[in-house]
């Protein structure tokens, strides 16, 4: 007889890391499409040099290493897109590979491999090569005009004003931005993927975005709340951090409680970032930020076991 030592939970059931991530590649299928389709084709070479970077950096690694090869989990294929989709289609290609195997080399693997890593690492290599090249990631690219750098909508409230596109341009993409975020309905649809295979909750997303939301709108910095509210809710990453990154398995609460309690923190950060910080997108340092507690988040929202008394002690 063969038996298998493991550790708990012994749980045996359909699902499959291989089968999550690429579900979580599909749903982001549309955010890319868009981004190829305004900022224009090398955005599609931006996001396939990423992915093929990654799969590379950890199949270097377990034959280095002489480890298990462990690419057929996907999760070196999500890493490089996520990765991709938050840069501008601009970004120098050095760029890229540096930070794509950084993601997948001392974030990941260096911490153990899929599920041991403390931070996202797709946001800890975007705040890696924005601290080395702050230039090549805050240029965007003009629509239809090729070499010629536009101001974000996030720029522009940073003044503050109110962008210049339109609620509805930003809703659909056609505004400029890194690769994955232009498009709010392109990444809810995406969302809405994830939630529909179950890969994710609606507790983080929800949290996260109903308190930028209510904080936007009470703290406006325009005359009119709502469409500074709208703005802040479509604009930079948020929507890509909040349904895509905030929701990764291994950083973020296995409490219901505690999803919700992250949520909002990061929804708190990512506001005050945008409003006091010196660059306007909040979401990679709230998230990372959010991530470094999520220990001390999961350790005091847990469920009271049966029998035991709130404090420890066991009742009679």
């Amino acid at each position: 007889m063969k038996l298998t030592v493991a550790s708990s939970p012994h749980i045996r059931g359909d699902f499959r890391s291989s089968k999550l991530m690429l579900d979580v590649v599909i749903g982001l299928i549309p955010a890319t499409l868009v981004g190829c389709l305004v900022l224009g084709w090398r955005s599609l070479t931006v996001v396939l040099m990423s992915m093929a970077c990654a799969v590379l950096t950890e199949w270097a690694y377990s034959l280095v290493t002489k480890k298990r090869n462990t690419l057929p989990d996907c999760s070196a294929l999500v890493t490089g897109m996520l990765f991709a989709l938050t840069l501008p289609s601009t970004v120098p290609y050095y760029v890229v590979i540096l930070g794509s195997a950084f993601a997948i080399l001392f974030v990941k693997l260096l911490c153990g491999g899929l599920g041991q890593n403390i931070f996202n690492p797709a946001l800890a290599a975007r705040a890696f090569v924005l601290l080395l090249f702050p230039a090549a990631l805050t240029r965007y690219p003009a629509l239809g005009i090729d070499g010629v750098t536009a101001a974000t909508p996030l720029h522009h409230m940073v003044m503050p004003a109110l962008p210049e596109e339109s609620i509805l341009d930003m809703f659909l993409g056609n505004c400029p931005g890194s690769i994955g975020e232009i498009s709010a309905l392109a990444l809810l649809i995406g969302g809405g993927w994830l939630i529909y295979r179950k890969v994710i909750s609606v507790r983080i997303p929800t949290a996260y975005l109903g308190t930028v939301a209510l904080l936007t709108l009470v703290f406006s910095k325009t005359g009119n709340p709502v469409s500074w509210m709208l703005y802040q809710l479509f604009s930079g990453g948020l929507l890509l951090g909040a349904i895509f990154m905030a929701t990764d398995y291994a950083t973020s609460p296995v409490t219901a409680k505690g999803q919700v309690v992250y949520g909002i923190g990061c929804g708190a950060l990512t506001v005050f970032f945008r409003y006091f910080g010196l660059f306007p997108e909040g979401v990679t340092y709230a998230i990372l930020l959010m991530d470094a507690f999520v220990w001390v988040i999961d350790r005091y929202t847990s469920p009271r076991r049966f029998g035991v008394k709130k404090g420890g002690g066991q009742n009679a």
